[in-house]
């Protein structure tokens, strides 16, 4: 049985229509929160079969899985059934797919007229590109996110699929389907949350475009404030070749940066607005850095005002002091990963269960929805549910 939350979406029911990437980092993100998430995953070896330990699976944390074929009319009623009784669907196909198995936004409204649907797609659900195939990296190439990513001399680089697929997608579509759930209490309607990457994407460069329709934008790689170009924003190698990072924007936390550097007392480096003064500045600011290192500069500057921080690799996050003190990372179900995020003052979302196989959780689910032994049987051998 499913366990009682106490998070600020407990109470909320979500039928997710199983995929990757973006759309199970959204129902994480649900479930992570409160709400009581049903992965609807696919029947077959193909489907059941993980290329990994299903735990180490975290974007499929905190739901039960049932395992039903959606080319099959009774495994499509069965989804009807479940729908019914939900807030919420999540679908990650191509535009059309859930219509052709007869599970899109029309035949789902028809028995649940205050269902939220959310789709998640790349390019959107219309537009020239709507049926095309693509993965994160093209998804933020179109947008003009991945041209401003990486060095001057060099070629874009990926952010991983941090910017695209969990950035403007699954969190954007998490925030529509919450948005369309308030709106439902009022208009005692639901709606479809069209979720596209592009969309999500583009939207978090509102500075950006904000900065090009002021002339304040330059229209290549490292001559922006935040991109690299200056000094006193970027990366610096230290003497047992790790990094530090430095954001010393403001110019008292330059001015910090300086003197803990060794730099206070070079006149040639005062006024840093001067682009003359850059190539000096990051020439001896990457002298001094290369003196000591990365650890060593961290018990000299971790806790000033100079805003220097070290470039941990991920499995070095958490052994940081300040991971730890709050408890950024956690032990659940055996595998160390991500808590839950935000926090509240006071609902607590927690991690509920680990990543389910596959079909784990079919037969428990079908008896709490009342159905027969002897058909939840005939479903397993005709292969309707696995």
């Amino acid at each position: 049985m499913h366990e009682k939350s106490s998070g600020p979406l407990a109470g909320v029911k979500v039928i997710e229509l199983a995929g990757i990437g973006p759309s199970p980092f959204c129902c994480m993100l649900l479930a992570d929160m409160g709400a009581e998430v049903l992965r609807v995953d696919r029947t077959g070896p193909a489907d059941i079969g993980v290329a990994s330990d299903p735990a180490s699976q975290l974007l499929n944390r905190g739901r039960r899985s049932i395992a039903i074929d959606l080319k099959t009319s009774e495994g499509v009623a069965l989804v009807k059934k479940l729908v019914a009784q939900s807030d919420v669907l999540v679908e990650g196909f191509r535009p059309g797919v859930t219509e052709r198995l007869g599970l899109g936004p029309a035949e789902c409204h028809a028995v649940n007229p205050l269902l939220v649907y959310g789709r998640m797609t790349g390019w959107g659900q219309d537009g020239p590109l709507a049926q095309t195939a693509g993965h994160d990296i093209n998804y933020i190439a179109l947008t003009g996110a991945l041209d401003a990513i990486g060095n001057a001399n060099g070629p874009p680089v990926p952010p991983l699929n941090l910017v695209g697929d969990f950035g403007g997608g699954a969190l954007y579509l998490a925030f529509g389907i919450l948005c369309a759930l308030l709106e439902a209490r009022t208009s005692g309607q639901g709606q479809v949350v069209d979720g596209a990457i592009v969309d999500g994407t583009v939207h978090l460069l509102t500075s950006v475009f904000g900065r090009l329709a002021t002339g304040d934008w330059a229209p290549h790689r490292g001559g922006n404030l935040l991109d690299g170009s200056r000094p006193w924003y970027g990366v610096y190698e230290t003497s047992d070749g790790l990094f530090v990072s430095v954001g010393a924007i403001e110019n008292r936390f330059y001015q910090e940066l300086l003197e803990q550097t060794g730099l206070g007392n070079d006149t040639a480096l005062r006024d840093r607005d001067d682009p003359a003064v850059w190539p000096i500045l990051r020439a001896r600011l990457a002298a001094a850095f290369r003196q000591r290192t990365r650890d060593q500069w961290m018990q000299a500057l971790g806790h000033s005002d100079a805003c220097v921080a070290p470039v941990l690799a991920a499995h070095e996050a958490s052994s940081h002091a300040h991971i730890q003190a709050r408890g950024v990372l956690v032990e659940a179900h055996g595998v160390l990963q991500p808590a839950p995020a935000p926090r509240f003052s006071r609902s607590t979302p927690s991690i509920k269960r680990p990543p389910p196989t596959p079909g784990q959780h079919t037969h428990e689910i079908l008896q709490e929805q009342g159905f027969d032994p002897a058909q939840i049987q005939q479903w397993h051998e005709r292969g309707v549910v696995a």
